[in-house]
């Protein structure tokens, strides 16, 4: 390989590098923080966070790698032509067709490893993250209550606070509930809790110590209950039935679906969601071939301008794949055409591009345009 070649490949790597684990973070923190609250409200678990960060960010992989193979080289390019390296090539006989060979050396193993991801590993990862969900859902009430808490369930119709226990043996500590049913509402509170399983496989929460409130709404009714041990009936949503309904549910979602039942599938849907899945790697190496006119910028100019464009066209790109995937999901645009369409659109605009900054004028006639010589 030579010295061009090189020192090209190594600089877009090395960008691509930063870039990739900026994105990541970024987006980590992002996930993170709406992740924990949920968590906080009652959502999810707090001890699926880390398993449904893990697998949000595989299937957000394919859009990171494309931004970042196509922000480095831009970067790359942009940066030649700022620094006068560029003029170094072109004097030693190089031209912007030669950049296409060494960053193909670069996006196109990118553009596999987006394909593994977008044809496997992403369905995968979404069938994962249903599965954390639904196993939480599927959770008996009593372990959602997280001490120091309020936790909400059965769509909020039962409020639990738990304190800390403070006697040995005991499951929790002081608790207060809010129980909403067709014609009461009631306030229960209780010195601490446990939990009470039957021989048939009932299980109860054992309320002891406490007082029960009870209203009825709009109305003058009001009931005061002491109680020495009280009892909630929960029952687990995880029957067989329901379990199995479910993971049919979890595998009938498109983004779940993995691809070779997509291509089995003759219907509107499957066909946008294989047109997206293909069109990821197809957006990386144009991304990465149009960077190479869109850097190609004049070094007395400003820089935040290029950058604008650039980020306009490759935002313009995804954009236009997604309202192909829509299209084609409500049956307006053919499978045929819309998986090809916007990639065409923008390999048509990159070889004009380049062929216009690869385009020699011709000098002017000054004998002309002086009339003295």
């Amino acid at each position: 390989m030579s010295l061009f070649k090189r020192s090209v490949v190594s600089e877009i790597m090395s960008h691509a590098g930063v870039v990739l684990s900026t994105l990541l973070v970024v987006w980590l923190s992002v996930l993170l923080v709406r992740l924990l609250g949920e968590a906080a409200n009652g959502s999810i678990g707090a001890d699926v966070v880390f398993g449904l960060a893990t697998f949000s960010s595989i299937t957000a992989l394919p859009v990171i790698l494309s931004v970042s193979l196509f922000i480095a080289v831009l970067t790359t390019v942009t940066r030649s032509f700022r620094e006068s390296e560029m003029v170094v090539w072109f004097a030693s006989g190089l031209s912007l067709k030669d950049w296409i060979g060494p960053i193909l050396r670069c996006a196109v193993p990118i553009a596999l490893v987006i394909a593994v991801l977008t044809l496997a590993a992403s369905p995968w990862a979404y069938r994962q993250i249903t599965e954390y969900r639904q196993r939480y859902e599927q959770r008996s009430d009593l372990s959602k209550v997280t001490t120091g808490q309020f936790i909400e369930t059965n769509d909020g119709a039962r409020v639990f606070f738990a304190e800390q226990p403070t006697q040995p043996g005991q499951e929790m500590g002081n608790i207060i509930a809010r129980v909403v049913d067709q014609e009461w509402l009631s306030v229960v509170t209780a010195q601490g809790a446990r939990i009470q399983e039957e021989a048939n496989g009932d299980r109860f929460l054992v309320l002891s110590e406490g007082h029960r409130y009870d209203l009825k709404p709009g109305r003058p009714d009001f009931r005061l209950v002491d109680f020495e041990r009280y009892g909630f009936r929960l029952e687990s949503k995880a029957s067989a039935s329901s379990i199995d309904a479910a993971r049919q549910l979890a595998e009938s979602q498109i983004k779940a679906r993995p691809t070779m039942q997509l291509f089995a599938d003759d219907t509107d849907e499957a066909r946008s969601q294989i047109m997206w899945r293909l069109a990821l790697p197809l957006a990386a190496l144009n991304l990465a071939l149009l960077a190479i006119p869109l850097g190609s910028v004049n070094p007395r100019l400003g820089r935040s301008g290029d950058f604008l464009i650039a980020g306009l066209v490759g935002l313009l790109y995804m954009n236009l794949i997604n309202l192909s995937r829509g299209w084609i999901g409500n049956g307006q645009l053919s499978f045929g055409v819309g998986v090809w369409l916007v990639h065409a659109i923008f390999t048509a605009l990159m070889a004009y591009m380049l062929w216009r900054k690869l385009r020699v004028k011709a000098p002017k006639d000054r004998a002309r345009q002086d009339p003295a010589v």
